[in-house]
């Protein structure tokens, strides 16, 4: 019985990987296209990021402030690094003052 959801997963990354390079041989020339293309890692990565954020704190409220806080530093033009200690110092600051 394991064998046939190994084999049916295997079926299904072949595919998923396969269909668009038999479907697409030509250069994308569709603006539309290309943009979508260009975002849809970012879109997964905050799909699968955001709720984790959200819940992995003691409340909302200072997880609220870490992403405030990230997102104002990423806009700012700071590293990975700087904007991951910060969002964790402002959970640390709010977690202790609620």
């Amino acid at each position: 019985m394991v064998y046939i959801y190994i084999f049916t997963m295997a079926a299904v990354t072949y595919l998923i990987r396969m269909i668009p390079l038999t479907i697409f041989r030509k250069k994308i020339t569709n603006t539309f296209v290309k943009s979508f293309l260009y975002y849809v890692p970012y879109a997964c990565l905050m799909a699968m990021t955001f709720p984790a954020v959200m819940y992995e704190t003691q409340s909302v409220a200072s997880a609220a402030v870490a992403v405030l806080v990230a997102v104002l530093l990423a806009l700012w033009d700071k590293g990975l690094m700087t904007v991951a200690v910060c969002a964790s110092i402002a959970v640390f600051i709010v977690e202790r003052l609620v």
